[in-house]
């Protein structure tokens, strides 16, 4: 008799660790952000409009002390704060293939979809403008375009920073391409600071609360 309430309580004992296992691996995983700034490699790109994407992501890693490392699918960087881990991801895969990082990385790291902010220029704002979502179209960006087609859904969160539309007819990609002028230049730091912000408030604070609070600004 004694034996086998022995054995039900190994048996429970096992259980519980098993369960207990799973909820802390359920736990870390929502506890995980992928924060994804979409540009091309490249010092030709480097300071091109196309590659806000990557500059945000550069000032944050700035701000926190933090530096990128070469992993698999592009640069990465991690910052943790209050029981969070945000993975920076810089996609090496050039812009029309952004997906295969994206989806390579929240597999490994098993981020929910919804812990996924992907940053991208947006020609259809004007300079600075500020637009974040839950969801959406591509809007013709191909990054989004790549992301959403490997992802197989575009339900996933973004954060598109206006260029604006000021080129001649025929010249969206060299405008796309081309660098910031002077005037741009000098307002881009008052805008990665709260492209900055906007990175913290997703993890910390939730996506309604960021897009309540910075959008539009």
């Amino acid at each position: 008799m004694l034996s086998i309430v022995f054995y039900f309580c190994k048996m429970k004992n096992w259980i519980q660790i098993l369960f207990k296992k799973e909820n802390n691996e359920t736990i870390d995983a929502m506890n995980k952000y992928l924060i994804v700034g979409l540009g091309n490699i490249g010092a030709e790109y480097a300071n091109t409009r196309h590659n806000i994407g990557f500059k945000i992501l550069d000032y944050f890693a700035n701000k926190e002390s933090i530096s990128f490392q070469s992993e698999k699918f592009g640069a990465m960087a991690e910052w943790r704060s209050k029981g969070r881990t945000f993975f920076l991801l810089k996609p090496n895969t050039f812009m029309n293939l952004s997906g295969k990082a994206v989806k390579y990385w929240l597999e490994k790291e098993k981020i929910p979809i919804q812990n996924l902010l992907v940053i991208a220029d947006d020609l259809n704002l004007s300079f600075g403008t500020i637009r974040i979502r839950s969801k959406g179209s591509d809007g013709g960006h191909n990054g989004f375009k790549n992301i959403s087609l490997l992802l197989n859904t575009s339900d996933y969160p973004r954060f598109r920073f206006g260029i604006s539309d000021q080129f001649k007819k025929g010249q969206q990609i060299n405008y796309v391409l081309g660098e910031w002028t002077t005037e741009e230049n000098q307002k881009l730091p008052e805008r990665y600071e709260i492209a900055h912000e906007i990175i913290k408030s997703f993890g910390l604070s939730g996506l309604e609360i960021t897009m309540t609070t910075y959008n539009g600004k």
